[in-house]
């Protein structure tokens, strides 16, 4: 083939060519050389050179009349940055691309047409320093779709070329110090994946949020990959493990249905054909248009297991040849059900963060919840709201504020920078306001619904994305703390310290606190925010009525039926926990609620008895053999089994809460050896809740049957001492430190450590007591685990108090 000078063809770049056509291109090329052959699809295409840009620019003398204008521009005047760009784009897209250039592009378009008739075709940009780690201009120029025949294509290489001038580049490049003549762009001619009748979305090969590096994240949406990029989507999200990918074993940890309300697809007809199209009329058509999803996509995934599978792998692949945390691109065709990665970039955010230093931001105290969302980042702002309905509105807000808005776009940026926090009614975790809150280490709320009409302009507001996935925008100004840790000066203690785990989405963020794993993970949690069904429910879900069947079937979308929705629930968040702190110990305590809370379940009320004081009631290993139970406790043990013997993370272990006789546990562990769980098989450990007085008085009998103790000092406190916890009346006589409690602690914890066995406490007292943790310290007690917000505090406490 005949070698052109102003276009070179995907098929033959590396990353070494980046200075000729930019980061992005290289990168495609990159894959092409290399990843297909490993089985990953990359679409063909040629890519324009910076070369031809700077040619096109300067013998068409545009390059002077650019520098003078921009010479003495003031970004912050959005009235004349907005004049400067039109006026520069306009010069361009009035200037006629070169001969040479035009005859090239159009031969290397005759190709790629020829061999792929009747497809259409990206025009995508890619900047000469774009993607590099320190000059990540990534979606700061234009992308353009659906693009199918030769005389679009060229006017639409000339939009690209004055999309290097649009409002939102100019100010980036001022803002971060590039001179404007340094930055060429490269265009790509790329093949177009119908994703507008599949699916299409974002991958991560490191988690967005903690930076956690053994986790793969993946956004998914219906149709074109625009509508997640822009945020105008909530997709789905998924999780996938690394090392199960690596050992061939399942690997996904979490699946999360995303409302997909629309999807953008090509038009039903498409543009004029005629070669003398006019320019500006041409501008102001689209290839591509924005239509609701249909109620049966919305309530289905729109990937299935094997397809994330599929993509995961690619991802991993991708970052192991790159040998960095990745930002991928994806496309699945919906004519050939085949997936291709379209870009692929190194990630420059968490892969950057010391995770030798801990941040830790805690609300001091809380008030009325104005609205909830998806949370950016695990931390808290506060400032004024303002609610702006355009990027037009910058001299609205003030340094500090709270930009709250539908969604974002680049052309936001110069009012992000200004803004504590951001809030959206739209958008998901890997959105433009996602992406830039995370830049510009600020908390965003995404996803929000009704942000701009819930949360009032210029009231005081506070936005913690501190708890969880779940982000929540409170009233008022609310005191926060943050805390600095430094992992490397953490003094070392005479007793193993772990965490007590609720909420599996901040598992991953978690597992950078020091620790020797989790001494309790409860299951209380992932049963009533990621399922919300009462496990009988959802086995006899169709006898329930009709009504019932309707709000359980919102809940269960994507899933085959309830059962398994409350099974594969169960699994997915103990798989979270299990895989964030591989291969340490992870105890997961089996479901510990009340007859009241269960109540409140979907369905609850049908099956859960009345009682007075459930505290003391039907709870705990009671419900496991009991016949009203047992078959929804066997849902949890098939959660557990398929975490452990197919997952294959056999650091979970299992703990039997609130066990009242010896004669009961051995039924419990009956219960748990029909259901494929015995004691000692594949390296199972079962431990049992010290926490009812008969626990610590008949210890050795307990103990014959299990490898150790975990004491739960709340209940133990409760029943030594004859007092409701739940009782505010009697709330001050409530002390783990009274010496009757501390008489049945000390006897379990010499029982365990004469007999060898495991013996930790992972109640509150202390997270609550630094002193009471010395206490137990002083007892030899074996681990001591804490709520994650007091391992710092205790840890320092103790160091100080055992040196």
């Amino acid at each position: 083939m005949e070698i052109l000078k102003n276009i070179i063809w995907f098929n033959e770049l590396t990353l070494h060519d980046i200075a000729k056509v930019g980061g992005k291109n290289a990168s495609l090329g990159e894959m092409i050389q290399t990843l297909t052959k490993v089985g990953i699809k990359v679409p063909e295409g040629f890519a324009t050179t910076a070369q031809a840009y700077r040619d096109f620019i300067h013998q068409n003398e545009l390059q002077e009349k650019i520098n003078k204008l921009l010479s003495k521009l003031d970004i912050n005047d959005i009235k004349s940055l907005e004049e400067a760009g039109i006026q520069i784009r306009q010069w361009i897209l009035a200037t006629s691309l070169l001969p040479q250039f035009v005859q090239e592009v159009r031969e290397a378009f005759s190709i790629l047409a020829n061999n792929n008739k009747g497809c259409t075709f990206a025009v995508r940009s890619s900047a000469t320093a774009e993607d590099l780690p320190d000059a990540s201009f990534a979606g700061q120029q234009e992308t353009y779709l659906n693009i199918e025949n030769i005389e679009k294509i060229l006017l639409t290489i000339k939009k690209v070329f004055a999309s290097l001038y649009n409002d939102r580049a100019i100010a980036y490049r001022i803002h971060h110090g590039f001179e404007h003549n340094k930055v060429a762009l490269s265009v790509g001619i790329e093949l177009m994946v119908r994703s507008d009748l599949g699916a299409s979305g974002v991958a991560f090969s490191i988690d967005t949020e903690s930076g956690f590096q053994d986790a793969i994240f993946i956004n998914a949406a219906f149709g074109l990959g625009e509508t997640i990029v822009q945020g105008e989507v909530n997709p789905d999200e998924y999780y996938i493990y690394k090392p199960n990918i690596k050992n061939n074993f399942p690997p996904i940890l979490q699946k999360k249905l995303g409302e997909k309300a629309i999807k953008m697809i090509y038009l039903d007809k498409g543009l004029s054909s005629d070669k003398n199209l006019e320019l500006e009329s041409y501008q102001d058509q689209m290839a591509t248009q924005i239509i609701p999803t249909t109620p049966q996509e919305r309530k289905k995934f729109a990937l299935n297991d094997d397809e994330i599978i599929e993509l995961a792998k690619y991802v991993l692949l991708i970052e192991e040849h790159y040998k960095c945390p990745m930002d991928v691109e994806w496309a699945k065709d919906g004519n050939t059900g085949k997936i291709y990665i379209v870009q692929a970039r190194p990630e420059t955010v968490k892969s950057r963060v010391n995770k030798q230093v801990i941040k830790q931001y805690q609300l001091k105290e809380k008030s009325t919840v104005i609205i909830e969302g998806r949370a950016v980042g695990e931390l808290i702002g506060k400032g004024k709201a303002k609610i702006l309905q355009s990027s037009t509105e910058i001299e609205h807000v003030n340094q500090g504020d709270i930009l709250v808005t539908d969604m974002t776009d680049p052309d936001w940026e110069p009012i992000m920078k200004k803004a504590a926090a951001i809030v959206t009614n739209r958008g998901g975790r890997t959105c433009h306001a996602a992406i830039v809150a995370r830049e510009l280490g600020i908390p965003a709320i995404v996803g929000c619904g009704k942000a701009t009409t819930t949360i009032k302009d210029g009231s005081d507001i506070t936005v913690s994305c501190a708890e969880g996935e779940t982000g929540r925008v409170y009233a008022g100004l609310l005191n926060f703390d943050c805390k600095e840790i430094v992992i490397a000066d953490m003094p070392k203690l005479p007793v193993k310290i772990m965490l007590n785990m609720a909420n599996p989405d901040q598992a991953f963020s978690f597992s950078f606190i020091p620790n020797e794993g989790v001494g309790l993970a409860r299951l209380e949690f992932i049963i009533n925010d990621m399922i919300g069904i009462h496990p009988n429910a959802a086995l006899n879900f169709e006898s329930l009525n009709p009504s019932l069947q309707e709000e359980i079937g919102k809940k269960i979308s994507g899933y085959s039926n309830a059962e398994s929705f409350y099974v594969d629930k169960l699994k997915e968040g103990i798989a979270s926990i299990a895989a964030a702190f591989y291969p340490k110990p992870v105890i997961v305590r089996t479901s510990d609620f009340k007859t009241n809370e269960y109540a409140n379940l979907l369905g609850g009320k049908l099956y859960e008895p009345e009682e007075e004081n459930p505290m003391i009631g039907f709870r705990g290993a009671s419900r496991y053999y009991h016949p009203a139970f047992q078959s929804c406790f066997a849902l949890e043990c098939r959660a557990l089994k398929q975490v452990r013997d197919e997952m294959k993370l056999t650091n979970v272990e299992i703990m039997i809460p609130f066990v009242r006789t010896v004669s009961e546990l051995e039924k419990v562990l009956n219960v748990l050896g029909n259901n494929g769980l015995r004691r000692g098989e594949n390296g199972l450990k079962i431990i049992m809740m010290c926490e009812v007085p008969s626990n610590a008085i008949l210890a050795e009998e307990f103990l014959s049957l299990v490898d150790g103790f975990s004491i739960g000092s709340n209940d133990l406190t409760q029943l030594t001492l004859g007092l409701d916890r739940d009782s505010n009346t009697i709330a001050n006589l409530f002390d783990e430190r009274n010496p009757a409690v501390k008489f049945f602690l000390e006897r379990a914890i010499k029982k365990c450590n004469d007999m060898q066995k495991y013996i930790g406490i992972c109640g509150q007292g202390p997270s609550d007591y630094p002193d009471f943790a010395e206490w137990l310290l002083q007892q030899n007690i074996g681990s001591i685990s804490l709520n994650p917000d007091s391992v710092i505090k205790t840890w320092i406490y103790l160091a100080k108090r055992s040196g």
